[in-house]
């Protein structure tokens, strides 16, 4: 798989410029930042979440972590990490972990510190490629998204 079906059809859809870089298989997205040479502040990585109104994808830079307690600030009540089972019930096409950040109808919350930069990644559905457009263009595919800070720098390198 280069990007997943429903990811593919989303972006059609769009009319979205973007570009598709392949790469050596990795088991997490700021492992494929490394691989591919890319600032992982730039990669936006997926969570899905459980939230009183349903689920809810948080999309943060991969060299950082969700904090729950700042999304209850933002959302007015704490949420819960999926499980895998649930992730794959929305996310069917994708593989675990690589999950995109758009075209599966999921209400979204992108961390404010992914729009400072001039250009984004993120996971094409496998651990094998990742989309890449500008700055312009991921807000215009994004636009009906919620924005926040929720993230803190990770302790992981």
């Amino acid at each position: 798989m280069s990007i997943a079906p429903k990811l593919q059809q989303f972006l059609d859809e769009a009319k979205a410029e973007y570009e598709l870089v392949e790469h050596e298989p990795t088991k997490s997205s700021l492992e494929s930042a490394k691989t591919c040479d890319v600032p992982a502040d730039r990669l936006a990585k997926s969570i899905l979440l459980d939230t009183d109104d349903g689920p809810l994808l948080a999309v943060l830079p991969s060299d950082r972590k969700v904090e729950l307690s700042e999304l209850r600030s933002e959302l007015g009540h704490k949420p819960r990490l999926v499980g895998e089972r649930e992730l794959n019930n929305v996310f069917s096409d994708c593989d675990v972990g690589a999950v995109p950040p758009v075209g599966y109808g999921v209400t979204t919350i992108i961390d404010d510190s992914l729009g400072k930069q001039p250009d984004v990644y993120f996971e094409a559905g496998d651990h094998k490629s990742l989309v890449h457009m500008d700055r312009a263009e991921f807000s215009r595919v994004t636009e009906g998204a919620r924005h926040g800070q929720f993230s803190e720098p990770s302790l992981v390198d």
